[in-house]
């Protein structure tokens, strides 16, 4: 599969997308595990996951809210039509409500795992089976959309993570598998993509830790979370957006819970061909870079250093 050289950016009127990999060259963004992906890092190999039912309840919430913000607003000056409100906003939910339900009785998928010693990726597919792809053939791209309504303009991205199925022989529904991140896109997918692209280039130290890790499904991470936000902006804000916005609105403590107690622990790779590939191995033994991704990446940062002077000239 074909795609523009890592680097590339292409602009329309309405939508961005930056070309990210391949060759994984450095982006200039910090890396930020916004969505937290990052499920199990170690020494050599680190799990990305895409699992994301918080977000789902957190977008759920946003629609409870506002029918029974319509509902109670209009119960004195329309009866009859804040019923209404009431009934249409029940018939609108309950499917996603449903799925969401059942989403939580199933299976958390499984992580990707990106091996930095080996500089392969495993592919876990549904039917047990999974795919060996060389960490340099993997593609992702950062897309963003915007629309313009009478209620403003809405930007919508993502981060795009494509790996090739190693067989030639591959059936064309076989051929291609993609991780889809709801990150918004632009600055932040590129911030996203670094977790990956550092880890695997720079080493462990350069990702984020593994967040679902270190919290499990307790209710006192939410607390922690408010008393680390507080030190920072002071309780004001705190109270304000973290408070009543992120539990009003976005219901972001049940969000929070959910998610880790699903992720904890994150579920493991158990195929024995999957763990021997994950064993450690001798530094001597550590595969190299490609001598055209060296030259990619020293080209690139020759760019981010350019930019810089700019900035600050």
């Amino acid at each position: 599969m074909s795609t523009p050289p890592a680097g590339t950016t292409k602009k329309r009127i309405f939508s961005r997308d930056d070309y990210l990999a391949p060759l994984p060259v450095p982006t200039g963004r910090k890396p930020s595990d916004v969505l937290n992906t990052i499920w199990r890092k170690n020494d050599v190999f680190i799990d990305i996951g895409n699992y994301s039912i918080g977000s789902a309840v957190m977008v759920l919430w946003v629609g409870i809210m506002v029918f029974l913000s319509m509902a109670f607003f209009t119960r004195n000056i329309a009866p009859d039509f804040s019923q209404d409100i009431l009934v249409v906003g029940a018939v609108i939910m309950a499917l996603p409500i449903l799925f969401l339900i059942q989403g939580l009785f199933r299976k958390v998928p499984l992580p990707v795992r990106f091996n930095r010693q080996r500089r392969e990726v495993c592919v876990p597919m549904e039917d047990g089976d999974y795919w060996i792809v060389p960490w340099e053939s993997v593609t992702a791209a950062a897309t963003q959309h915007s629309s313009t309504s009478q209620a403003g303009k809405n930007t919508m991205g993502l981060l795009i993570v494509g790996f090739e199925n190693p067989d030639p022989l591959a059936k064309e529904d076989k051929k291609h598998f993609y991780f889809a991140f709801n990150c918004g896109g632009g600055t932040t997918a590129m911030a996203l993509w670094e977790c990956m692209r550092s880890y695997m280039e720079v080493g462990p130290d350069a990702a984020p830790e593994a967040a679902a890790l270190n919290s499990g499904g307790s209710w006192r991470y939410y607390i922690d979370y408010l008393n680390g936000r507080a030190n920072k902006y002071g309780w004001l804000i705190t109270f304000l957006w973290d408070g009543l916005v992120g539990i009003l609105v976005f219901n972001a403590p049940l969000a929070t819970y959910l998610q880790r107690k699903k992720l904890y622990p994150p579920p493991q790779l158990t195929h024995p061909d999957i763990i021997e590939w994950s064993k450690p191995l001798p530094p001597e033994q550590w595969a190299k870079r490609s001598p055209e991704l060296e030259q990619a990446i020293a080209k690139r940062e020759a760019e981010l250093a350019a930019l810089a002077v700019q900035d600050t000239a």
